[in-house]
């Protein structure tokens, strides 16, 4: 008979609800637990768009440059085939190396001076 007593006890014991203070206080630490998951997924998430955006922002950057660097580019080859032609190359040789050829001449014309100013009338 001892024995049944101690069963219907642990059956009681377990049976038994929880007091409204301790469930309340249950879902409440739930409620605390998800909205802490939340507030860790928006973050991680509000990170990765601003990586985003830089990521974007810099790739725009490098695409102009690269659209600079490709016209400097053309600019340097037509240059470098004008040069490549002697009506394109004696005019350089004339300005940068100061050379000729058998009788000619260069002639270097130097810009007026600026004429002065009249004097101020007293």
């Amino acid at each position: 008979m001892a024995s049944r007593r101690v069963n219907t006890n642990r059956k009681r014991a377990l049976t038994r609800r929880a007091s409204p203070t301790l469930r309340f206080a249950g879902r409440v630490t739930a409620a605390a637990i998800g909205i802490l998951i939340v507030t860790l997924v928006g973050i991680q998430f509000a990170r990765a768009i601003g990586e985003n955006l830089a990521a974007m922002q810099q790739l725009s950057q490098l695409r102009a440059d690269i659209t600079a660097l490709r016209a400097r580019r053309d600019e340097q080859q037509r240059e470098l085939a004008r040069l490549r032609t002697p009506e394109g190359a004696v005019p350089e040789i004339h300005d940068r190396l100061r050379l000729v050829r058998p009788n000619e001449t260069l002639i270097f014309v130097s810009p007026q001076p600026p004429a002065p100013e009249p004097p101020a009338a007293p």
